[in-house]
């Protein structure tokens, strides 16, 4: 392979300050970076009066940047419409948030044309394209017209929905049919694969020959599930920085003799954070012998801020969050802390490590690496809890977390109950199986098990 080129919608510039903004996708795709001498292409998250195609290079630690501004239309159709306002509510099942417009699916159109057209002269004749995600579906359909003959991949980070559910979207079958341009398509789980792979027999009339190919007319994709590790070495590494451990220390004497819960999420409604709210509230209200021994500090980043939906979520979460304490908490005790501001990954590495119990609990997710980050972090003599959804992307790989159905308050307030009971050897245990997982299936096995199925032969 000459280069490895990954283009996703928004790219992190390398060397920049860890703000703990970035996602997990972010640090995934520059450890995959540094394994090649190739370039990380996407949207800057800044605005220009006119699109131009003039591309930022940047370059540090092995990964080279190239990024674009965007017009304020594109912006508003492609990324706030489009993608987060049609697409992301869709494929977590929330048709009744979803919302169909032209004006969204013309943007999405146009900016993804823009990105093959700006991004074609970077690539030579021997690389590969690694395209990332839902933003980007047509991507590679628009370096195909545009003559492309290169390896092109796509790896979907979010659920695919069922059949049934996708063909309420205007656009269902001009979208998959565009996914026939790549050699291969990922996906976290199995799941997605058979969904995907059931709408396009179905509804496309695609002909499936049971050994991971799907063909249309002339074109052949070969489908794979892949699911998306942490470099769980590193992590492990950081929870034992001088930073990590100052963190650790803080949130021990900030307990006070109490066990805390973490919930690390983007204010996002598909992370379940009210219903993770309600569980904890179950909890406090059936147990009140337990309730002074815990507390959940909820660690909740404001994410798309100008989209009205996200700033519901906001007010519903601090009137709820208010509500709980002003009914349970005491002179000595409030039983949740709501922070809405990231921090740097080694602040949250030492913060896990001093949970208690990792409550991970979203309505739905692709994969969930917050999981991982929080099992990477434990002290291996007196592990934490993992409390995780059945529909999250990491439940698959993670049977020995306590897993529960995060739409019952009940059950979630069981686990909290089971996991506060839990003896060490129980959670040692529990947390060896996990963590051989983590660490098998990690960033680098997950990058590499898809781009050596990219490089092999086309189907």
């Amino acid at each position: 392979m000459s280069r490895l080129i990954i283009v996703s919608n928004r790219v992190h510039a390398p060397g920049g300050p860890d703000t703990g903004a970035q996602g997990g996708l972010a640090v995934a795709l520059q450890a995959a970076l540094k394994q090649y001498r190739g370039i990380w292409f996407g949207w800057s998250g800044e605005r220009t009066d006119n699109y131009t195609g003039q591309i930022t290079f940047q370059r540090s630690d092995d990964v080279t940047t190239a990024t674009v501004d965007l017009e304020d239309q594109d912006i508003e159709e492609y990324y706030n419409g489009y993608a987060n306002r049609t697409l992301w509510p869709l494929f977590h099942y929330r048709i009744d948030l979803a919302e169909y417009d032209r004006g969204f699916a013309g943007g999405y159109k146009r900016v993804n044309e823009r990105f093959a057209e700006t991004l074609r002269p970077l690539v030579e004749p021997d690389d590969v394209v690694w395209i990332q995600d839902y933003h980007l579906f047509p991507l590679g359909d628009a370096l195909r017209k545009l003559g492309s003959r290169n390896r092109l991949g796509f790896f979907l980070h979010i659920p695919w929905p069922p059949r049934r559910l996708l063909t309420t979207l205007p656009e269902a079958e001009d979208l998959v049919r565009s996914l026939f341009a790549y050699d291969l398509i990922g996906f976290h789980t199995d799941e997605w694969l058979t969904s995907f792979r059931e709408f396009a027999q179905h509804e496309l009339g695609a002909k499936w020959d049971g050994r991971g190919v799907l063909t249309l007319g002339n074109r052949r994709v070969r489908l794979q599930t892949c699911p998306i590790g942490i470099d769980a070495k590193e992590f492990a590494a950081l929870s034992a920085s001088d930073a990590a451990m100052e963190a650790h220390r803080q949130m021990i004497e900030s307990a006070n003799g109490r066990a805390m819960m973490i919930g690390v999420d983007r204010l996002d409604y598909s992370k379940g954070l009210e219903e993770r709210f309600c569980g904890y509230e179950r909890f406090l209200r059936d147990r009140p012998d337990e309730r002074k021994h815990v507390f959940l500090l909820q660690i909740a980043p404001p994410s798309r801020v100008t989209v009205e939906t996200y700033q519901a979520i906001r007010g519903r979460l601090e009137a709820l969050s208010g509500q709980i304490n002003g009914a349970y908490a005491d002179v000595d005790w409030v039983p949740i802390r709501y922070v809405n501001k990231g921090y740097p990954r080694d602040v949250l590495a030492g913060i896990y490590r001093a949970a208690r119990i990792g409550l991970v609990t979203p309505l739905r997710d692709g994969m969930n690496l917050v999981a991982k980050e929080y099992v990477a972090a434990q002290d291996p003599e007196d592990p934490g809890v993992l409390i995780l959804s059945r529909f999250a992307g990491a439940a698959e790989q993670m049977e020995d977390a306590v897993l529960v159905n995060p739409h019952s308050a009940e059950e979630i307030s069981d686990a909290i109950s089971l996991a506060l009971r839990m003896d060490r050897k129980e959670r040692v245990q529990r947390w060896r199986r996990l963590m051989d997982s983590v660490t098998r299936e990690d960033v680098l096995w997950w990058r590499k098990t898809f781009t050596d199925a990219l490089m092999r032969e086309r189907v």
